[in-house]
C-alpha cells in the first residue's frame, strides 16, 4: 500500500476581529464650524449679556451690561509608529506579513480602540472639571435605572438642552439593566417566522443608543505603549450627551509605506509608519448641562 505524505496548506488570510469598529465617530462631526488649522489651540469664544429691568415711562432705558471672552483649548493626544518589514520575511510567511495586513491589524487592534479609549475618557476628565456633579456614581440595579434615567432627562430639559440631538453610549451590563429594568412597560411583535425581536433602538427622546465594549469605556488610560486602562482607572456605565458640547478633531493624520530602496534607514526593508494628531475639549458652559456620565466612585 502507497504511503502518501500530504502537503500542509497555511492560509494566508488573516481572519476579521470581533467589534473594532470605532464608537466616537459621531463626536468627530459636531462643531463643523470650529476648525483646527495653522495653529495648536483654539479660542472659543463667550458672550454674556444682562437682562431686562422695569421701564419707566418718564423716558429713557436701563442700562445693561455686555461681556466677552475666550476659552482656550488644545490637541494634546500626538501618537506614532512605524514598522520596518524586511522582504523576505514578506515572502517567507506567505505574505501574512504585509503591509496590507499589518496596516489591517494595526487600524482593528490599535488604532480604532485607543481613539474611542481617549475620547470617553477625555470627557470624562472635561466633565469632572466642567461640573463634577454631573458625575454620577450611586449604584444602579434594575430597580433604579429607569428612575435615574427620567432624572438625567429632566435635567437636561430644565437645561434646555435639546434631547434629539443627545447620545447615549453605554456599556453592554448598563443596557442589559434598561431592557430589564422594573416598570418598563413593552409591546413584543413576533413575526411569522417565529422571530422575536427584544432590541431597544431608543428611549424617550433620546434615540440614538451607541453600546461600547467596557474596555474602551474607562476614566483613565495609560499610553505609554499602545492603550491600556491604567491601575486606578474606574468603569463608565454611560455617557449622555449631546455632542454640540463638545469637540473632537483629527488634525493630521499620516500613513506612509516606504518600498525597499527609499529610505536609508531601512536599506531593502519596507517602511511602514503612521501618525494621528488629535485631541477632545469640552466647551465648558454647554458641556456642565450638556453632558451626565455614570462611574464607579473613585476612592
Amino acid at each position: 500500500m502507497a504511503v502518501y505524505e500530504y502537503a500542509t496548506i497555511f492560509s494566508n488570510v488573516l481572519r476579521e476581529l470581533y467589534g473594532q469598529e470605532a464608537k466616537s465617530a459621531d463626536l468627530f462631526n459636531s462643531n463643523s464650524d470650529i476648525q483646527i488649522r495653522n495653529g495648536k489651540e483654539i479660542k472659543i469664544p463667550t458672550l454674556t449679556v444682562s437682562g431686562y429691568k422695569d421701564h419707566t415711562r418718564a423716558g429713557g432705558y436701563n442700562s445693561g451690561t455686555a461681556a466677552n471672552g475666550y476659552e482656550t483649548k488644545s490637541l494634546d493626544h500626538d501618537r506614532d509608529i512605524e514598522f520596518i518589514i524586511d522582504p523576505m520575511d514578506v515572502d517567507e510567511s506567505n505574505l501574512i506579513v504585509s503591509i496590507a495586513n499589518i496596516q489591517k491589524r494595526f487600524e482593528t487592534t490599535q488604532a480604532i480602540p485607543e481613539l474611542d479609549c481617549y475620547t470617553f475618557s477625555k470627557l470624562y476628565s472635561e466633565l469632572k472639571t466642567a461640573n463634577s456633579a454631573a458625575i454620577k456614581t450611586d449604584a444602579l440595579t434594575t430597580a433604579n435605572v429607569l428612575a435615574d434615567f427620567d432624572s438625567n432627562l429632566e435635567a437636561m430639559s430644565e437645561a434646555g438642552v435639546p434631547l434629539d440631538r443627545i447620545i447615549l453610549y453605554c456599556t453592554p451590563a448598563y443596557r442589559k439593566l434598561i431592557k430589564n429594568a422594573e416598570g418598563i412597560q413593552r409591546t413584543l411583535n413576533v413575526n411569522a417566522a417565529n422571530n422575536l425581536d427584544r432590541r431597544i433602538r431608543s428611549i424617550d427622546d433620546i434615540s440614538k443608543i451607541i453600546e461600547v465594549p467596557s474596555a474602551r469605556l474607562k476614566t483613565k488610560y495609560e499610553f505609554t505603549d499602545g492603550c491600556k486602562a491604567a491601575e486606578d482607572a474606574k468603569q463608565i456605565d454611560y455617557i449622555l450627551i449631546d455632542p454640540e458640547a463638545q469637540v473632537s478633531r483629527v488634525k493630521h493624520s499620516y500613513i506612509n509605506v516606504f518600498t525597499p530602496g527609499h529610505d536609508s534607514r531601512t536599506a531593502d526593508n519596507y517602511l511602514y509608519q503612521n501618525r494621528r494628531y488629535n485631541g477632545t475639549f469640552g466647551i465648558t458652559h454647554l458641556l456642565k448641562e450638556g453632558a451626565i456620565i455614570h462611574a464607579e466612585a473613585e476612592e
